[in-house]
């Protein structure tokens, strides 16, 4: 029975506990001097090893969880393992004396430090051969069962914790995920862009075709969304006079979750004044290659069976000739919704009995367009339907300066050339509001009547640009699932009949 063994293993935690303290030992003392880690250790050993100079090593004060234990009568061995990676302990009851007593209150899951000198074991292990010991952190859980090879999706994205301590693999992919957003800060401070902040609760919800999560201020009495995107607040910078401005940030979408969105994901927004998308496809082709060399040593990065190489220049295809050559819908014979929806009931897409005519062109984009997108490509020339923030083109009259790049069959990037003329951008915020109210679509833009306001004091000729760091996070890592490079993923609550208690299982 699940549930009695780990009451029992509980009930025996406790007992122990109770016993190291009536030694008067605090099993959860505030700090712990190391002078190395694990790895530290034996290389330090190794090294000393190689050049003669045993005699001459300091003793090593490390610490670490307690993942095996070997008990042999008056000697045991214990793995301890720290972020760097593990290292065993031996410990001697002729050399600890009564400190050794304390063996049989330790379980696998506590924290143990221990000083000594480094020694090979008769099998050729480097070894500390323990002269004090000090328990640091009494676990009073145990691991999961087969907690070596946990593999239970839900323990492991509810439980982050005990994934990590379980397959400390997959550390790696965070640690990675710290060097792509410190390369990228790096990357843009270079070339004299600066790193602003944004408010993250805002009274309009506007940059982005997304539903906002919704909250309220006390004090102000007052209606607050989380920012769906940093867009219109960057834009003020840019018409403040500050010329290259980036934020790497949190946004929140009230969407459904699957491979690639999670509703609160890190976005990297950034916006040049005097660029346009054609600079700003040469910054990301520059950008996601550099990140990729200072990950794997080389532009092709390992995914799936294959590689996906992002040498520049990556491939441009046009977005209405692409959707013609994937399914034979020729865009511009649809001018309006009503007739595109009819096309798009044709193909089995079950539209909507109104749906807007930009939702439907991004239907059949995501259906059979971007399925095909596996090597880096930017796909451009989208409908000004899809793109109420980005500046038409003026020898494509209906369509607009935008690109999305896409890897992987996924997108990655979306940018512009900045739509900065007030008149034409509240005309489009107006079309959004129709869209919203005749076609009931509850993602289209909202109306941010200060941002038209900056707009009115002139911006310049701007390129913009956004970068879901996740998905880049997930391509650079090869990861197939977005859960996989968030540390706490959003997940569906357990039901109240269901037993939460995943350490049994």
């Amino acid at each position: 029975d699940n549930l009695g063994s780990l009451e029992a293993n509980l009930e025996s935690r406790r007992v122990k506990l109770g016993r190291i303290h009536e030694r008067g030992i605090d099993p959860y003392p505030a700090r712990f001097e190391r002078n190395c880690t694990a790895t530290e250790a034996i290389t330090r050993f190794v090294a000393a090893e190689t050049a003669n100079r045993l005699g001459s090593a300091d003793p090593v004060v490390l610490a670490g969880r307690i993942t095996s234990m070997r008990v042999m009568g008056r000697a045991a061995f214990l793995d301890l393992r720290d972020a760097s990676g593990t290292v065993q302990a031996m410990l001697r009851q002729n050399v600890l004396g009564d400190d050794y007593s304390l063996l049989p209150d330790l379980d696998i899951g506590d924290f143990l430090g221990v000083s000594g000198n480094m020694m090979r074991t008769r099998t050729g292990q480097p070894t500390v051969e323990a002269t004090t010991i000090t328990i640091l952190a009494k676990g009073m859980r145990p691991l999961p069962e087969k907690w070596h090879g946990l593999r239970d999706v839900e323990t492991r994205y509810r439980q982050r914790y005990l994934d990590l301590i379980a397959n400390p693999e997959i550390a790696d992919t965070f640690v990675q995920r710290s060097r792509v957003i410190s390369g990228i800060r790096r990357f843009l401070d270079d070339r004299g862009f600066v790193e602003v902040d944004t408010p993250i609760l805002v009274p309009i919800p506007a940059g982005a075709h997304a539903r906002p999560f919704i909250t309220h201020h006390n004090a102000l009495d007052m209606q607050l969304y989380l920012r769906i995107a940093t867009e219109l607040y960057l834009k003020r910078l840019i018409v403040g006079g500050l010329d290259k401005v980036y934020e790497i940030g949190r946004v929140f979408r009230n969407e459904g979750i699957d491979q690639d969105h999670n509703p609160e994901f890190t976005l990297l927004e950034s916006y040049e004044a005097y660029a346009d998308y054609n600079n700003v496809m040469e910054m990301v082709e520059s950008l996601v290659s550099t990140l990729a060399i200072d990950l794997h040593g080389s532009p092709r990065v390992p995914y799936g069976e294959g590689f996906i190489d992002f040498t520049p220049p990556w491939q441009r295809l046009s977005l209405p000739e692409e959707i013609h050559r994937r399914c034979g819908v020729d865009i511009d014979q649809y001018p309006d919704a009503e007739s595109l929806i009819g096309k798009a009931a044709e193909m089995g897409l079950d539209p909507a009995p109104r749906e807007a005519r930009g939702r439907l062109i991004d239907k059949m984009l995501s259906v059979y367009v971007e399925p095909h997108l596996v090597q880096p490509s930017f796909l451009i020339d989208y409908p000004e339907d899809m793109s109420p923030l980005a500046k038409g083109r003026p020898d494509k009259p209906g369509y607009v300066e935008r690109f999305e790049a896409f890897a992987a069959g996924m997108e990655i990037a979306n940018a512009y050339t900045e739509l900065n003329d007030p008149g034409v951008q509240r005309a489009r915020f107006a079309e959004q509001e129709h869209l919203r109210a005749a076609y009931g679509d509850d993602e289209a833009d909202r109306t941010d009547e200060d941002f038209l306001t900056a707009l009115e004091y002139g911006m310049p000729p701007t390129g913009g640009l956004g970068i879901g760091i996740d998905r880049l996070v997930m391509l650079l890592t090869g990861q197939a699932t977005i859960r996989d490079v968030l540390l706490f993923p959003q997940m569906r609550a357990l039901s109240s009949d269901a037993d939460d208690d995943h350490d049994s299982r």
